[in-house]
């Protein structure tokens, strides 16, 4: 049996870094994962394509793996950076945005996503286990703005 947390998060923060140098390390899928908590494994599966396996959880007798893979699509003219999910790899599915805009003394950063994790566990589980897995999710997400802020406030 599997049980289907749906997420949505959006998260919005300002560096003092210019646009360009945001860009250039977001677009950089490698050197921004390397922000991103509990990773386990990103690999560059080619053409802007890269597979991200985290790290296993364990939940009282199981353990999980959220793995899943994205085609990112940069464009620097109009300061977005998109990913978009590719079927048939892992158990979730995640896709989002980075929305990148010049402001006064730095630079405005919009990120959006929305993952739909498929996890082996028992249906019945579904009621606990998916506030659990929506926190531990933001919790991740937002130990990476922190760290992404920390990198481009240098």
């Amino acid at each position: 049996m599997t049980v289907k947390v749906d997420i949505e998060l959006d998260r919005n923060f300002t560096v003092p870094a210019d646009a360009a140098t945001v860009f250039a390390l977001l677009a950089d899928v490698p050197k921004s994962g390397a922000h991103f908590p509990k990773v386990d494994t990103l690999s560059d599966t080619g053409e802007g394509t890269f597979k991200w396996e985290m790290e296993k959880i364990g939940l009282g007798g199981s353990s999980i793996q959220t793995v899943y893979a994205c085609k990112y699509i940069p464009d620097e003219s109009a300061g977005t950076i998109v990913w978009e999910p590719v079927k048939g790899v892992g158990n979730s599915v995640v896709e989002g945005s980075w929305t990148i805009t010049a402001a006064d003394g730095g630079t405005n950063i919009a990120f959006t996503t929305n993952a739909k994790l498929t996890l082996p566990l028992p249906g019945l589980l579904k009621i606990a286990i998916s506030p659990v897995v929506k926190h531990e999710f933001a919790a991740m997400v937002d130990e990476y703005m922190e760290n992404l802020q920390g990198a481009l406030s240098a």
